[in-house]
């Protein structure tokens, strides 16, 4: 599970370095996404997570869903769960039937699902669009993003937005052993009716869970 906080926490972070003086052509088109973003009252997504090694070796796939409504969300991915009420943080483990229970951290620090989208006032990046391209009969707009501290554990991200729906399409995040982790949102529909009970975690449903409350 700390490897899906640790993916977010990149791709938000690379989301959000949109500094003075960088290419206005790219603010632009990552100004609109977020706007989209908030746009939407319920939003339930299918995306897929590969990892490949230097070489371009597949290492790893995973497919997974995420549901957002306003600060509240749920995270589903490869027999893992994170719940979210906007209060309370429950993350389950389905192979230890272990779930971890923790206070939200309101800190700007702080990596949430809705991040991924619309953090956009962080300073840590210079960035360009590097222009257009076709992809699955789609078009998409890459940015290409650069740390300006280069003790962060990765050194290029590469946003792509579909132009069309004005939408993430995918983050591509390299380390410096140029391994990438791919994030590809495969579905978005931002007219999803969810209840607020789908963002808290139903011991009920778990026969048997152990409850790790670390509030």
């Amino acid at each position: 599970m700390k490897k899906i906080f640790l993916f977010f926490a990149i791709v938000s972070i690379s989301m959000s370095g949109f500094a003075q003086g960088n290419d206005p052509a790219a603010k632009k088109i990552l100004d609109a996404v977020s706007a989209r973003f908030k746009s939407f009252k319920g939003v339930l997504a299918s995306f897929t997570l590969k990892n490949e090694d230097n070489s371009g070796k597949v290492l790893g796939v995973k497919k997974g869903t995420v549901s957002m409504k306003g600060n509240k969300y749920k995270v589903s991915l490869a027999g893992q769960e994170i719940f979210c009420d906007g209060t309370t943080v429950w993350t389950y483990d389905k192979a230890a039937n272990e779930v971890t229970i923790n206070k939200v951290d309101n800190s700007s620090s702080t990596i949430t699902p809705q991040k991924l989208f619309t953090n956009f006032y962080d300073k840590d990046f210079l960035y360009k669009l590097n222009g257009e391209k076709k992809e699955a009969g789609k078009t998409l707009q890459e940015i290409e993003m650069t740390p300006v501290d280069k003790t962060k554990q990765f050194h290029k991200v590469y946003i792509q937005v579909n132009k069309a729906t004005q939408t993430l399409y995918s983050t591509k995040v390299l380390d410096k052993q140029q391994n990438k982790f791919i994030y590809t949102v495969n579905t978005m529909n931002g007219k999803a009716t969810l209840a607020d009970n789908l963002f808290t975690f139903d011991k009920s449903k778990y026969p048997g869970v152990e409850e790790v409350d670390l509030r």
